[in-house]
Order: structure tokens, then C-alpha cells, then sequence
């Protein structure tokens, strides 16, 4: 009894230096007046922080853009105002406790790219689920993978629909409930679930006749070829270097201020901005809509803000 008594003094006060140290996070944020503003979130973002750097093997080929000046882009481009019949451009994830970040990104931005090329006459959920426990040559599920494998794992291989947790109008919808301060109770870490040949109870087609598939995969560098892709096709998923004072973000333009190295994420971009001379990309996390700017953030654009601008993954969907 006294040993349990003990580790669970040990669990308590772990819990307190770590919020003490986010608490430190947030003042220096906004004591320093920068772009953004923080708040405390009481939650530990380090299992959702997987997305891997790219190997010679997971690369995907670069897509040739030409090259235009800035000035034949517009200052200011959201999606979401651009194709508002496409519902899953509002729509935000939430990948619970597990790393699977790289592949949110992934199915969203394929969910979106399905809508815009079909003129909003579908309206597919790509499951992430799927692509999470499936898709082996994409890294770890919960633990980890590439961003640039889904998108050959789609061209290749198909991918069915697949929505929130609890969905029923879908194939195979997310495994794990919605996970941060005020809803269900947060585990440490989830192990990746077992990869399923069939859809869930109910559904009235086979998985084989439910998958949607990629025509074409590849990557964009640069900021104004990243930008240029948008304009023209539709979302990408984008990657960059998370610290703990990402966690802490509430509004704003973030830049990174303090706090230890995390890992790598992977996001949806949808559009770019500028806000009082400062650059930025307009982003959609998978941690829910209490995160953030009702889900989404913004970070600097134009000067690779933790490798942001480096790259970013995509493909166009086959609809024939």
C-alpha cells in the first residue's frame, strides 16, 4: 500500500513541475508581446508528435512549378472562402492520444482535394484510421511515419472514407474518442489498432468498393511554389519542428519563442495571410477545436519558421 502511495505522490508532483514549466512557457510568450499568444492547455502534446523526416525511399518526386513573383498571388487566399461547398475545409480532426499526425494531414488534405476537383460533388472523408493501422510502409501508426507515403499509399494501393470517432456514415471512422482538458480522460500513450479488411457494422459496401484513389503523388518546395499549389489545386500537408511552446498556442501568428525540442508534426495548409506586415500560413491542426484558433493556427511565412517552407506533400485524386 505504501508503494503505491508513493508512486502516486511521485505521478503528482511530476504533474506539477510540468505544469509550472508550461505556466513559465505562457508568461514568457506573452510577456515578450511577440506575434502570438499563449494559455496554459494542461495537456501533454508530446504523444501527438510524429511525423518523420523523409528518407531517399519516402521521398516523394518533386513537381516542377514555375516560378511567378508573389505579386501575381494574391496577398491573402483561404480555401475555406474560396470553395465553402467543401465541408471537410471546416471540418477539424482529432487524432486523441496518438502520434498519428502524419497521417490527419494526409486525409485531409485528400478529402479536401477530392471536393475542389469534383466541384464539390463529393464530399469524401478519407479515413486517417485507415492509413494509421494500414499502411505499413508509411512508419508506426500511433508511434510515428512518413506524410510522403500516404499520398503513394493512395496512388497505390487506395484508401476508403472514413470520418470523426463515433461516425456512421463512413467506412472506417476514427478508432479513438475526442482526448484534451475537458472531454474524455487522456491515456498516456494508444498503441496503433489492428488494420481491418472490412468496413465497420452496417456500411453498405465493401471496403474494396469504398476506396478512392490518388492519380498522381508528389512534394512542392519553396514558399511561393507551396502557395502557387494551393491557389491551383487545393490543400497540402506541411511539416515542420514542434517545441513545448507550440502546445501553449491560443491566437496569432506563431514563431517559436521557447521551450525544449519535441519532434516533428504534420498539418493540413490552406491558405497564407498577412496581419500587420507579418507573413504567415493559414493551418489546420488535428487536436480538436478547443485548440488554437477553433482548431487552427497560423505561423510565419517567408522564412523557413521551423522548417515550414522547406516542403510540402500532396497528389491530385483520380475521379474517373
Amino acid at each position: 500500500m505504501k508503494s503505491y502511495l508513493f508512486l502516486a505522490l511521485i505521478v503528482i508532483a511530476s504533474c506539477l513541475v510540468d505544469v509550472q514549466r508550461h505556466q513559465k512557457i505562457v508568461e514568457t510568450v506573452n510577456n515578450l508581446k511577440t506575434t502570438w499568444k499563449a494559455k496554459l492547455y494542461h495537456r501533454d502534446i508530446a504523444p501527438l508528435i510524429g511525423s518523420w523526416s523523409d528518407t531517399p525511399e519516402t521521398s516523394l518526386p518533386e513537381k516542377t512549378i514555375f516560378r511567378t513573383s508573389n505579386d501575381e498571388l494574391p496577398e491573402s487566399y483561404d480555401l475555406r472562402e474560396a470553395y465553402p461547398q467543401c465541408e471537410t475545409l471546416r471540418e477539424i480532426r482529432d487524432q486523441s492520444r496518438c502520434g498519428a499526425c502524419w497521417a490527419f494531414g494526409a486525409a485531409e488534405t485528400m478529402s479536401d482535394r477530392i471536393c475542389i476537383h469534383s466541384n464539390g460533388e463529393l464530399q469524401t472523408r478519407v479515413s486517417a484510421a485507415y492509413l494509421t493501422s494500414c499502411c505499413t510502409s508509411c512508419g508506426d501508426g500511433c508511434f510515428g511515419g512518413y506524410p510522403s507515403s500516404c499520398f503513394s499509399f493512395w496512388k497505390n494501393n487506395g484508401i476508403p472514407s472514413g470520418g470523426l470517432y463515433d461516425d456512421t456514415t463512413t467506412c472506417y471512422p476514427y478508432f479513438f474518442p475526442p482526448c484534451d482538458d475537458h472531454m474524455h480522460k487522456c491515456e498516456d500513450y494508444q498503441d496503433t489498432p489492428e488494420c481491418k479488411k472490412t468496413c465497420q457494422d452496417g456500411y453498405p459496401k465493401t471496403l474494396n468498393e469504398d476506396k478512392t484513389y490518388g492519380a498522381s503523388s508528389y512534394s512542392v518546395r519553396g514558399e511561393k511554389n507551396i502557395m502557387k499549389e494551393i491557389y491551383e489545386n487545393g490543400s497540402v500537408e506541411g511539416t515542420f519542428t514542434v517545441y513545448e511552446d507550440f502546445g501553449d498556442y491560443s491566437s496569432g501568428i506563431y514563431q517559436h519563442v521557447t521551450g525544449s525540442y519535441l519532434g516533428g508534426h504534420a498539418i493540413k495548409i490552406i491558405g497564407w495571410g498577412v496581419e500587420n506586415g507579418t507573413k504567415y500560413w493559414l493551418c489546420a491542426n488535428s487536436w480538436n477545436e478547443r485548440w488554437g484558433e477553433n482548431g487552427y493556427f497560423r505561423i510565419l511565412r517567408g522564412e523557413n519558421e521551423c522548417g515550414i517552407d522547406s516542403s510540402a506533400d500532396t497528389g491530385m485524386p483520380k475521379l474517373d
